[in-house]
């Protein structure tokens, strides 16, 4: 199946997502983060909405560190690795990130189409599965699908925004119950307060780590190798490994840095 690079409409229709009450189920609602539910056809596919308030925080703060893979680095323990393949517009790329899941779990990773867009006060990033020839599924990994993945930022004023996380991914797997309950009791929250906590240190770390380069701000300074999207394909869900974790149980894991305490 062809990709298309999102349109207007697809980030319109993101927005209308994350700020719609319909539909969704309160599973978390703490500490000034809540984290909505809504169970689709498949029950292994489940869609997450997470909000947090990000005071002392401008907007345009909060984008650059969803943005800045250098930084991430720093922050995101769950992530193993994450780099950019390749750009295909202005304002769209395509990247790999490998994610560290709760033991005995395998860990998953995903090649995405990421696409941005600053709309007057509003930022929008989203990105989606696609199949690139020169990056297949790795050995040791689950290629996990993202079905729609992305982050909605409002200004609350001069120093003030909150943050939108919507997501709905296809594990390739079939996870036990309790790695549903612990995602949107812990994985979520603690995921929601990490990107905060980053972003009030990012002015800082950005100030001493070539501050004036922001290629998702400035397209000009971007030096990735151009894609054609006719190079890429949608990736579909049916045609990856599926694994079925469903056995495993939560007494078996290790407590990692996921988890509320």
């Amino acid at each position: 199946m062809p990709v298309q690079i999102p349109d207007d409409s697809d980030f319109s229709s993101f927005k209308d997502q994350c700020l719609s009450p319909d539909g969704w189920i309160s599973r978390y609602n703490k500490g000034g983060v809540t984290v909505w539910c809504r169970e689709e056809e498949s029950r292994s596919v489940q869609k997450l909405k997470m909000r947090i308030v990000c005071k002392d925080v401008t907007a345009e703060t909060l984008y650059d560190v969803l943005h800045d893979t250098s930084y991430r680095r720093k922050w995101d323990t769950n992530m193993i690795d994450t780099y950019d393949i390749g750009r295909l517009t202005a304002n769209a790329d395509i990247g790999y990130y490998s994610w560290r899941c709760p033991s005995p779990l395998k860990n998953r990773d995903f090649v995405t189409m990421r696409s941005w867009l600053p709309l007057g006060n509003d930022y929008l990033i989203i990105n989606y599965s696609v199949k690139h020839p020169q990056h297949p599924p790795k050995k040791d990994y689950v290629r996990a699908v993202s079905l729609l993945t992305g982050y909605l930022i409002q200004s609350n004023g001069a120093n003030c925004s909150t943050l939108y996380y919507l997501t709905q991914v296809d594990p390739r797997g079939s996870l036990p119950k309790w790695v549903v309950n612990r995602v949107s009791q812990f994985v979520a929250p603690k995921a929601m307060r990490k990107i905060y906590k980053a972003s009030l240190k990012y002015p800082d770390w950005k100030r001493k780590h070539n501050p004036n380069l922001k290629p998702w701000m400035f397209p000009e300074q971007n030096s990735l190798p151009c894609i054609n999207v006719s190079e890429l394909t949608l990736q579909r869900a049916d045609s990856l490994e599926n694994i079925d974790e469903s056995g495993l149980s939560e007494e078996k894991t290790q407590h990692s840095d996921d988890e509320e305490t």
